[in-house]
């Protein structure tokens, strides 16, 4: 048994469906058992969000169009794909489609992350009814499955959190039989049968979650990278592959931001020390990265930049030291409005506190803040983590930026700074 996951790039033409089923004839000569999990094409999940927004600000025409684009932009493909399959595809896409229209002829009465999940759990469904079909008219048998009946969640919308014995016991019924399985990831549904979403780029953690449950031989993540590099090669064209990763250090990665593999998908392999590969789907013969439970040694410096951050700059009114007290207020506060800090740097009577730029959250964060602190705002920064730095590196990195806070440990540097 082997798990695959791929992403909406690797689906978001028809050139690149056509490569999934090579690659996937490839991996059944291995392993009879196959469960793939396929991602939205391209960037259908952008545009249902913007569906989603227009359809919850009361403009329902826009909200028809944006999504009248999305289902001829499918059917375009469809019609390139398939012949002999065309009609059946048809019948499945068209109760999509209508599954997403009936909601936008309604009015919001509920929350915006309600309706989210509702419209933007569509984009994996199109993609995933059309792969399968096009495999079949490939002659490659599989069977499609709807993850909402399987992967069970409670009614948190956006960051469903899994039900694992419910899950668990529907998955290892589902998989009974030697072929390929066609899934979604990102998406589930509540017990109500109200669909879901795990997060922004929760396929991988799906395809672990699969993996997890069926204790698979191994999962592989395909992308359009050669494998995990030691930089985003979009902003460093010198970035490295790297070969080899321990679980430990791609956690450590995706913590302080790498956009590789997602956060919460190490966890499930790691406790059943299922090895994750991960490939390039347009050169399927390149090595690709390993992740796995042995230790990652003589690593080169590995480089996250994350962009569109805010540095709150908070200090206390009366000039009484920050205690616990006030550190409680201010955590309980990221957590209501669901921030998670980057970066926070604590003096005695000062807190500096560097995040995402969320505009709206932040101004609630600080409004409720300037209770107990002198709030001021720093906006259009960056922030840089370079793990197992060198000097050499530091001076690179470092040369003709405004440093605005540096914290530095023995393995890890961090700077925010405007350009």
């Amino acid at each position: 048994m082997k798990v695959c996951k791929f992403g909406g790039a690797s689906v978001n033409s028809v050139e690149r469906i056509q490569n999934l089923a090579t690659i996937l004839s490839s991996e059944q000569k291995t392993d009879d058992q196959l469960v793939v999990i396929i991602s939205a094409m391209g960037k259908t999940t952008n545009s249902l969000e913007r569906v989603t927004t227009a359809f919850y600000e009361g403009k329902k025409e826009e909200a028809l169009h944006l999504f009248e684009l999305i289902k001829q932009q499918h059917l375009t493909t469809s019609k390139y794909l398939l012949v002999t399959q065309f009609n059946e595809c048809l019948s499945y896409l068209t109760d999509f489609f209508t599954e997403v229209e009936w909601l936008l002829h309604d009015k919001p009465v509920r929350e915006f992350d309600y309706y989210y999940d509702q419209i933007v759990c569509i984009g994996e469904l199109l993609s995933t009814c059309i792969v399968s079909h096009y495999l079949i008219e490939k002659g490659i048998p599989n069977q499609w499955m709807d993850v909402r009946d399987l992967l069970r969640t409670d009614n948190n919308f956006r960051e469903g959190n899994i039900d694992w014995e419910y899950t668990s016991q529907k998955i290892k019924s589902a998989i009974n039989t030697d072929t390929i399985y066609i899934t979604q990831g990102f998406i589930g549904a509540t017990e109500d049968n109200e669909s879901t979403t795990l997060g922004r780029e929760g396929s991988d953690y799906t395809a672990a979650v699969f993996a997890n449950i069926l204790q698979a031989e191994s999962l592989t993540i395909w992308k359009d990278v050669m494998g995990v590099m030691n930089a985003d090669p979009k902003q460093f064209p010198e970035a490295s592959l790297l070969s080899e990763l321990s679980y430990t250090e791609v956690i450590e990665m995706a913590f302080y931001g790498a956009q590789v593999i997602h956060p919460k998908t190490i966890k499930p392999l790691q406790n059943q020390q299922i090895p994750l590969f991960v490939k390039c789907f347009t050169d399927p013969e390149l090595p690709g990265t390993i992740i796995h439970q042995h230790s990652s040694k003589q690593l080169p410096p590995i480089l996250v930049i994350k962009n569109n951050q805010v540095m709150m700059h908070l200090r206390s009114l009366d000039f009484s030291f920050v205690g616990d007290s006030l550190l409680q207020k201010l955590y309980a506060l990221f957590t209501t409005h669901s921030i998670k800090p980057n970066l926070i740097q604590t003096g005695a009577i000062n807190v500096q506190i560097c995040m995402d730029e969320y505009a709206e959250k932040i101004d609630h964060i600080a409004a409720a803040a300037s209770n107990w602190f002198d709030v001021q705002l720093e906006k259009q920064l960056h922030l840089i983590t370079i793990r197992h730095y060198t000097p050499e590196i530091l001076d690179t990195m470092t040369a003709g930026k405004k440093q605005v806070l540096i914290q530095q440990t023995k393995e890890i540097f961090q700077m925010v700074y405007t350009a």
